[in-house]
């Protein structure tokens, strides 16, 4: 991306690449692309399945889809590599699915019984995956093993609803639905959780969302995070210690009182002017803010959705944005082309 231009002329998203409606009527949770990839996106629903789309060759088409989840599927990621997937549901299991064939490779129990949340995969090995649940734990899985990690769980205060590992997977950021995010120190050669530290964001609110990035721009070289947390307002953060404690660096207005609303990062790193995070909301808009910009912060907003929009991912290149939202609908947007 150009240096020159303004951050409003590169977030310029406005045509409707695609829609997607195969989830319809049960709110899709997650859209996410593979890994450094511009074509292949995942995302998972209510519905209890998840689906694999291929936007290129036109026209876009549903390759497969993951059936085996007995209720809602409430959050998954893509392995490193993209050949696996993992899932967490309501039906108290979390399952790896084979990306190639769409198979299911193994089916485990959450440890507690208990409805799964969120899972997220250990950045610097893949065969652990962090899962949260209802009953406030997050316990460290070998997917490769199907069991649970000696010393690798820990309670929160609340149902555990989003998690992020910083990139050198050393600290796990985990938000409950108490208003918490906890901060756990993660052992690479044992898989152990240590809880380091808490913060409250707002008693009793819902932390929806985390995500995690080493630094955002060139003027905001500090590792960040951004939060969800029904207030109303998207936070970020300033991760400053080895800890993971948090100073809020800013606030950025939108809708967001009671819906598991994510936002993220944009992915491309660069030391053009100015940062952009993206979000979803209540009043059915998705919102791009720039993340350095004192006021005025909005650099765009899609509107198109016929409910809250709840996930949001873009592809590697940022060429192409995904949202989805309660009614089932997922929107693929495409950049302006210049």
């Amino acid at each position: 991306m150009a240096g020159d231009t303004t951050l409003s002329e590169n977030y310029a998203f406005a045509g409707m690449h695609h829609i997607f409606d195969q989830h319809v009527d049960n709110a899709v949770p997650k859209v996410q692309f593979a890994n450094d990839d511009k074509h292949l996106l995942a995302c998972c629903s209510l519905d209890g399945t998840i689906s694999i789309c291929q936007l290129v060759p036109s026209p876009p088409i549903v390759l497969r889809v993951l059936k085996g989840h007995t209720r809602g599927v409430t959050d998954f990621a893509w392995s490193l590599s993209n050949d696996v997937i993992v899932s967490t549901s309501l039906d108290t299991t979390m399952r790896i699915w084979a990306t190639e064939d769409g198979k299911c490779i193994r089916e485990i129990a959450d440890p507690d019984g208990s409805e799964l949340l969120c899972c997220t995969f250990q950045p610097m090995n893949n065969n652990l995956t962090v899962v949260g649940n209802g009953k406030h734990n997050v316990h460290v899985m070998n997917i490769s093993t199907g069991k649970k990690v000696k010393g690798g769980s820990s309670k929160l205060t609340g149902r555990v609803l989003s998690l992020s590992f910083d990139s050198p997977g050393r600290i796990l950021w985990a938000g409950d639905n108490r208003g918490s995010i906890y901060s756990f120190l993660f052992d690479m050669a044992t898989g152990k959780l240590t809880k380091a530290k808490r913060l409250i964001v707002n008693e009793g609110s819902s932390i929806t969302s985390i995500s995690a990035r080493s630094w955002i721009s060139r003027e905001a070289r500090d590792p960040s995070l951004l939060v969800n947390a029904c207030i109303n307002k998207l936070l970020l953060y300033r991760v400053v210690d080895n800890e993971g404690t948090l100073q809020l660096k800013r606030t950025f207005q939108i809708q967001q009182s009671s819906h598991s609303i994510s936002s993220i990062f944009c992915p491309l790193m660069s030391f053009r002017q100015g940062a952009c995070i993206v979000t979803g909301s209540e009043d059915m808009c998705v919102y791009f803010f720039d993340v350095e910009r004192a006021t005025k912060a909005i650099v765009n907003k899609l509107q198109g959705h016929s409910g809250p929009v709840l996930g949001v991912g873009f592809n590697c290149d940022e060429s192409l944005l995904a949202s989805s939202d309660t009614t089932g609908m997922v929107i693929i947007w495409r950049r302006e082309q210049k």
